[in-house]
């Protein structure tokens, strides 16, 4: 079909990814967004929820469904923000850091596979054209 619109191959492109990661996912009792919140926090030092709603592009009430299944299956935990009582971190348990490096090596997998298949000029025109349509966006260029 050559009339595909371009948010036609972004949606079918997306959704593509998103069915493949949520197949891999599934091989770990886990999901997509799972993986993704998984690594939007730090290993260490703990992240405020907020921050993962921002990294993911998530809406609050989404990212609190996702912090609901992360802590009843035993992959985080949430403490008081010692630096502000009424915020909250969020902290990988030793199975969500496990389940972190799984999500880490899939991404990295994939990253690899692209770029073993694409050159490094396509995808930095791929890239390119990605942030052309973030900024039209976001500067409300088009609506």
């Amino acid at each position: 079909m050559k009339d595909k619109t371009i948010d036609y191959i972004l949606r079918a492109t997306w959704q593509s990814v998103a069915r493949m990661y949520n197949e891999e996912a599934s091989k770990f009792d886990g999901s997509m967004a799972i993986g993704f919140a998984l690594l939007s926090i730090d290993k260490e030092e703990g992240t405020p929820s907020s921050y993962i709603s921002n990294r993911m592009g998530m809406e609050a009430t989404s990212l609190t469904r996702t912090l609901k299944t992360l802590e009843e299956k035993g992959l985080i935990i949430r403490k008081k923000n010692p630096d502000d009582g009424r915020g909250v971190l969020i902290y990988l348990t030793d199975l969500g850091k496990e389940k972190r490096e799984l999500s880490r090596n899939t991404v990295l997998k994939f990253n690899e596979v692209i770029r073993q298949n694409v050159s490094d000029e396509k995808l930095q025109n791929f890239i390119e054209v990605a942030d052309v349509i973030t900024e039209l966006i976001n500067e409300k260029k088009i609506f």
